[in-house]
C-alpha cells in the first residue's frame, strides 16, 4: 500500500542526494521521509472521517445520558467512547472535563473521559495503524478504553467529589447544568464539508509539528543508536522495566503524535511493545503541565489519587501488552 512512498523516500535520499547506504544518516533520512508522508496521509483520511462522525455527534445529548443514575457501569463505557472521539491532548481534555463537573456528571464517569481522551483518538489511531497496523491498532483501543472504563470506576468508588477545590463547589453551587458550550447546529452533509475540512486543516496544524519532531528523533534513533542498546537496560527479562518506563514518562509531556514514532522506534531497537506502550501512556496520559492545569480543579491529595490509579493501570497495562504480543 505505501511502496511507493517507500520508492520515493529511496530515490530522493539515494538517487537525488546521493547519499550511500552505509551512511548512518541515509537510514535517518530516509525514515523521516516515508514515515512523515505515511504519517500526515493517514491523519489527513482518519480526521476527515471522523470529523464526519463528530459533525453528527450530540454532545449535549451525552452528557445528559451519561448523568444518569440508572446505567450500571454502562456510562463508564460511554465516557471512554466519548473520550476516544474527540480529539484531545490531555491538557486540552481539562476545560471539557470542567464542564463535565458542572453538569453533574459523576466525577468517576468525567475520570473515564479524562484517560481515555488523550490516549485513543483519530490521531492515535492513525498512527498507530500506520506503525504497528490493524491488530496490534485494534488491541491498543480496546485497551485504552478498558483503561479508562477501570480507572473511572476505581475513582469513583472513593467518593472524591469532596476533594475538589473550593472554585469548582461554588460553580456547582450556583450551576444550572449549562448547555451552551454544547449547540449543535442541523446542517446538510454538504454544508458540513467546508467546516469539517477546516477542522482538519486546523488539527493537522496542531500535530504536524509534533509528528515531524517525533519522527525526527525517531529517525535519528533508527539511524545512529546501534541494535540492542535499549534492550540491555529495557529487556523481558528486567521485570521492573515497565513501571520504571511509566515512572520516567510522567514528568514528560507530549501528544500521541509526538510519542509514536519515537515508540515505534524504541521497539525497533529491542524494546518489548508492552513497555514502549507503557511509556507512550505515561507520557500522553499524565503529565507535569496536566497536573498544573488539574489544580485549579483538583486538590494536591485528589490529582495524586488520580494520577497514583492510572499509573498503575497503565503498568498493568503494559504487562499485559508484553505478554499477549
Amino acid at each position: 500500500m505505501f511502496t511507493w512512498i517507500q520508492r520515493f523516500a529511496d530515490w530522493f535520499v539515494f538517487d537525488i542526494l546521493k547519499i550511500s547506504t552505509e551512511n548512518h544518516l541515509a537510514e535517518a533520512l530516509n525514515f523521516f521521509i516515508y514515515d512523515s508522508i505515511k504519517i500526515l496521509l493517514l491523519l489527513t483520511v482518519i480526521i476527515f472521517i471522523m470529523g464526519i462522525i463528530n459533525s453528527y455527534f450530540p454532545v449535549d445529548k451525552v452528557r445528559n445520558f451519561l448523568s444518569s443514575k440508572k446505567l450500571y457501569g454502562f456510562e463508564y463505557l460511554m465516557a471512554s467512547l466519548f473520550g476516544v472521539v474527540t480529539p484531545f491532548c490531555s491538557c486540552s481534555s481539562i476545560p471539557l472535563f470542567i464542564g463535565f463537573v458542572k453538569g453533574g456528571i459523576p466525577l468517576g464517569v468525567t475520570f473515564a473521559f479524562l484517560v481515555t481522551s488523550p490516549l485513543v483518538n483519530e490521531v492515535a489511531i492513525g498512527l498507530f495503524i500506520g506503525l504497528f497496523g490493524i491488530k496490534i491498532t485494534i488491541i491498543y483501543v480496546i485497551s485504552g478504553i478498558l483503561l479508562g472504563m477501570v480507572s473511572g470506576a476505581i475513582l469513583q468508588r472513593f467518593k472524591l467529589e469532596r476533594l475538589l477545590t473550593p472554585w469548582v463547589k461554588d460553580i456547582l453551587a450556583k450551576s444550572e447544568k449549562e448547555q451552551k458550550d454544547f449547540v449543535t447546529q442541523k446542517q446538510s452533509f454538504t454544508e458540513k464539508i467546508p467546516g469539517i475540512w477546516n477542522d482538519v486543516i486546523g488539527i493537522l496544524k496542531g500535530v504536524t509539528p509534533y509528528v515531524l519532531v517525533g519522527i525526527a528523533i525517531g529517525g535519528l534513533m533508527h539511524g545512529y543508536i546501534p541494535e540492542g542498546f535499549f534492550e540491555k537496560y529495557m529487556s523481558k527479562n528486567n521485570f521492573f522495566a515497565v513501571p520504571v518506563a511509566t515512572l520516567l514518562a510522567v514528568p514528560m509531556y507530549s501528544n500521541a503524535s509526538g510519542i509514536l514514532p519515537i515508540v515505534q522506534v524504541l521497539v525497533a531497537k529491542g524494546i518489548p511493545i508492552g513497555t514502549a506502550i507503557a511509556f507512550m501512556m505515561g507520557v500522553v496520559g499524565l503529565s507535569t503541565p496536566e497536573a498544573m492545569l488539574l489544580k485549579k480543579v483538583m486538590t494536591v491529595k485528589l490529582i495524586g489519587i488520580f494520577f497514583g490509579t492510572v499509573t498503575i493501570c497503565i503498568i498493568i497495562s503494559g504487562y499485559l501488552f508484553n505478554i499477549f504480543l
